[in-house]
């Protein structure tokens, strides 16, 4: 199994020879307006895409399927809706089918509960996308898990904090690899943290010793507090720094299924 991290939330999933992008966030270097009340005016995405256009035309010529956890602008942007052809399956929460099929997309997969694509088993998995009355306000959001026979079952988390929904997934699917969107996104006057903290990575890690765990969604969004550096400072502080990689934009990581 492969993970091309892009930026953010971005990547390319090669998984039982279907390649899934997932989250896709594809706007040019600060084509998007700030993310209101955050306290930092800078234009989205903060990075460019770590590809060329080319590069990119050639990514989006050979993927399978796309993965949307939810439709915030950081997770999919104008430039994925235009951009995406639209014979391309879509794989979603329930609510967001309408969304994409008033946006012309012609094969739409809402994922319920449970979704068998092709060669894929892929479950849904719960969140909570902050804590309190703001997660409550944030939309829904959904994380969700892919097993196949011979690879490792890998966990979507999606944007979420540390809850009881992402312990139970844990506890349920005992995924071998788990992608976690940090960032600690926060608001000046409405609180947050909206996805996890330093605090939410270190208690997903010891909740699953031994498996890994990759931490994204940084440093591309003007919204987003926690930086990478920042959490390897605690994941070395914590004895952790082994267990959570933290790839850098453009990295590719592989995932053999453990024995």
């Amino acid at each position: 199994m492969h993970i091309h991290f892009l930026r953010h939330a971005t990547l390319v999933l090669t998984i039982h020879n279907h390649k899934l992008l997932v989250d896709p966030m594809l706007s040019p270097l600060e084509a998007m307006d700030p993310v209101p009340d955050s306290g930092n005016l800078r234009r989205n995405p903060m990075v460019p895409l770590p590809i060329s256009d080319e590069e990119l035309q050639q990514v989006l010529g050979n993927i399978d399927a796309v993965l949307v956890t939810h439709t915030h602008a950081d997770h999919w942007d104008p430039s994925a809706q235009a951009i995406l052809p639209k014979h391309v399956p879509i794989l979603c929460q329930p609510e967001d089918q309408e969304k994409f099929e008033q946006a012309g997309f012609a094969e739409v997969h809402p994922v319920a509960e449970r979704l068998a694509w092709r060669d894929l088993q892929i479950d849904r998995t719960g969140g909570q996308h902050g804590k309190g009355e703001l997660g409550k306000r944030m939309a829904p959001t959904s994380g969700f898990v892919l097993h196949t026979d011979d690879e490792p079952t890998l966990y979507i988390a999606g944007d979420t904090v540390w809850c009881p929904e992402v312990e139970q997934a844990l506890q349920q699917f005992s995924p071998e690899v788990v992608i976690l969107n940090a960032g600690a996104p926060t608001f000046v006057t409405a609180g947050g943290p909206i996805t996890m903290d330093a605090d939410d990575v270190c208690q997903v890690a010891r909740s699953i010793p031994g498996k890994k765990i990759v931490a994204v969604h940084m440093e591309a969004f003007n919204h987003c507090r926690l930086t990478r550096s920042a959490l390897q400072t605690r994941l070395i502080e914590e004895k952790l720094e082994n267990q959570v990689q933290i790839p850098q934009d453009g990295d590719t990581l592989t995932f053999a299924k453990m024995s």
